[in-house]
């Protein structure tokens, strides 16, 4: 999201402009996070708050999926060294709290079985609140799933 955006937002924010009045009406839309810079997955947890902050979360229907090293998101530190072809495990407590606070505003974040078994990650011990229903079959046929059902493909 451009600085200017994010600066209209917030002043929209502080004029009292609302999504309603903002003319923004419910979204559908799907997140694709499959990097493993972690800065880059800050400003892509940033963009879903201020997404959020702008349409409102009644106004949403909001997914993140990821896949390859994008799973570095909600990786363990303390697990990298106990799967495969990960450098780092981004899950830290910061990354932990911004998560759990778009969980709690309805966001789901869903999860490659592909990169899971051919990893060798153990979803329950590996990843940070992370459970079964969240795992989808493809990441990659999950969003191309997504699209087809109308949800708007956003590549932070």
């Amino acid at each position: 999201m451009s600085l200017i955006l994010i600066g209209l937002v917030g002043l929209m924010t502080s004029m009292g402009v609302t999504a309603e009045t903002a003319g923004y009406t419910k979204q559908k839309v799907v997140y694709h996070v499959n990097g493993d810079d972690p800065k880059q997955q800050q400003g892509a947890l940033r963009n879903i708050q201020n997404h959020i902050n702008a349409v409102g979360a009644d106004n949403l229907d909001l997914r993140v999926v990821m896949h390859g090293n994008g799973l570095s998101m909600v990786l363990l530190p303390d697990a990298v060294s106990k799967v495969k072809k990960f450098k780092s495990g981004n899950a830290n407590e910061e990354m932990q709290a911004k998560i759990d606070g778009l969980r709690n505003q309805g966001v789901s974040f869903k999860v490659c079985a592909n990169t899971v078994k051919g990893r060798g990650v153990i979803v329950d011990e590996h990843l940070y609140n992370v459970d079964q229903a969240d795992i989808v079959p493809s990441g990659v046929a999950e969003l191309a799933a997504l699209q087809s059902q109308g949800f708007t493909y956003i590549k932070p």
